[in-house]
């Protein structure tokens, strides 16, 4: 087996099966390294340039069904896209961008790959794409309907204040108060400070602060 079949075996095991030859060809035509990650609650993907003679990395979340894993790796793809096309001083999610964004999207936009639901939220958020799903409500509760996995989860703005959490990544946390479509929550173990979107998906926890 060669290098893009075994690209095309992992992959088939994330996204949608048609997308996969497509998504395949990418790794190798843009030339990064794909890594799949433990859950995170901060992010679901994130993009790293080469540096010191490394590739270009991405990295995605393993929990996301398949066609959020699939929007979010089309995400980071576009930033290795704009970083080659205009370099690396451009506005992380500016207009070069969602530009990119939008052209690898594109071909995607069929009920081939994804549920019509999900291809008339896309159209929707592609106008002016965010920094992440989450910042548009309506993208993700439609992704949020083919979530087959924990049923115990909850979100996070559906949660009372200081409410004990854990993500999925087995961290707890307090929810404190709200910014925006944000919230600060508090790590239990390290008393360090993030903030969570509202419509993050996380696990109540029964547990006594005092």
């Amino acid at each position: 087996m060669n290098q893009l079949e075994r690209n095309k075996a992992v992959l088939l095991k994330y996204i949608p099966e048609t997308a996969v030859d497509t998504i395949a060809g990418w790794v190798y035509s843009f030339d990064f390294k794909l890594k799949i990650k433990k859950a995170r609650a901060s992010k679901y993907g994130d993009y790293m340039p080469p540096v010191k003679g490394k590739n270009h990395q991405i990295t995605i979340n393993h929990d996301l069904n398949k066609y959020a894993f699939l929007i979010t790796l089309i995400h980071e793809i576009a930033h290795l896209s704009a970083w080659k096309k205009f370099g690396n001083n451009i506005s992380s999610h500016g207009k070069e961008w969602k530009q990119e964004y939008r052209i690898l999207l594109h071909p995607f936009l069929n009920e081939t790959v994804f549920p019509a639901d999900i291809i008339a939220s896309l159209k929707a958020y592609m106008i002016d794409p965010a920094a992440s799903v989450c910042n548009d409500t309506r993208l993700f509760r439609v992704l949020n309907r083919y979530d087959t996995k924990q049923t115990d989860l909850h979100l996070l703005e559906d949660l009372p204040l200081m409410s004990v959490f854990e993500t999925t990544g087995n961290e707890k946390f307090i929810k404190q108060k709200k910014y925006r479509t944000r919230y600060l929550c508090t790590k239990i173990s390290t008393k360090e400070e993030y903030l969570f979107h509202g419509l993050a998906q996380v696990k109540p926890v029964k547990e006594s602060l005092n």
